[in-house]
């Protein structure tokens, strides 16, 4: 896969238009920062708000979002079934040609974001999806690891793509949640629910469109809150899941009874309406 860092691409740039989508759960604590940098950079920029009972809905309004309820999308799906379910109802609300997916709980978050991670779709018209990395270091009380996070991904993402899905071995952050694409892409792909969303894309995009097609842009570094051991496990599990359910359909694995497959949204194209 091609690689960049953010500072090959200057501030600003050509069309598409461009929207930007925050998926957040409780980030009152930083999403109007990211909001705020976000607004002179993108044609839309949608908060899709989880129920949040910290003010996050309204923080990100008074920084210039459009925000929607998760709910509120498509609600003939029935309940929204964790990040992965509001990325792809977030479809069915964005005006831009391009869609570029942020996570909303980055510390210090800069323009440089948007800017890399847009770099290469305005910069080359065959690219059609970017993919972010960074180093993620690890804080625990005073004590700082600078390569310490990302814990899921080193011990289970990406081994399982050097062992199944070699072509992506060189993505270094599988599990990022800074993805750019252009939206007609992200509407043909199914969308994982839940911390599925993010390996199940990468390969359904590398499925669908080649490697030539892909890029990946270094952003630094990303600092935000990292999860307790407890939570890692059932992160592994939908992670090992999403790999599972693409293996067996490529007829590479038989399907195993018992086994809890990922719940997945169907592309957004094959619906004839949107809710």
């Amino acid at each position: 896969m091609r690689s960049h860092h953010h500072g090959d691409f200057p501030a600003g740039g050509p069309p598409p238009t461009v929207s930007v989508v925050l998926p957040a759960r409780e980030e009152a604590e930083t999403i109007g920062a990211i909001v705020a940098t976000c607004v002179p950079l993108a044609d839309q920029v949608l908060v899709v708000d989880a129920a949040s009972g910290d003010g996050t809905a309204e923080v990100a309004a008074r920084a210039g979002a459009e925000v929607r309820q998760e709910s509120d999308l498509m609600p003939a799906f029935g309940p929204v079934l964790g990040k992965g379910d509001a990325m792809w109802r977030a479809l069915s609300a964005v005006r831009g040609d391009v869609v570029l997916y942020l996570d909303a709980d980055t510390l210090g978050f800069g323009e440089h974001f948007v800017r890399g991670m847009l770099g290469p779709l305005r910069a080359d018209p065959g690219v059609q999806f970017v993919k972010g990395f960074y180093r993620r270091p690890f804080k625990l009380g005073g004590a700082v690891d600078p390569e310490g996070g990302g814990r899921v991904t080193e011990l289970t993402a990406r081994p399982l793509l050097k062992a199944f899905y070699p072509e992506l071995a060189t993505v270094r952050q599988p599990l990022a949640g800074e993805v750019a694409a252009r939206r007609e892409l992200l509407e043909r792909l199914p969308f994982s629910t839940g911390y599925a969303v993010e390996i199940a894309m990468l390969i359904d995009a590398w499925h669908a469109v080649g490697i030539d097609a892909m890029a990946q842009v270094d952003l630094d570094v990303r600092q935000n809150r990292h999860q307790p051991l407890s939570r890692l496990g059932p992160m592994a599990d939908a992670v090992l899941g999403a790999v599972r359910e693409r293996l067996v359909r490529d007829g590479r694995l038989r399907d195993g009874d018992g086994f809890a497959g990922v719940v997945e949204r169907p592309p957004m194209a094959s619906l004839s309406t949107r809710a």
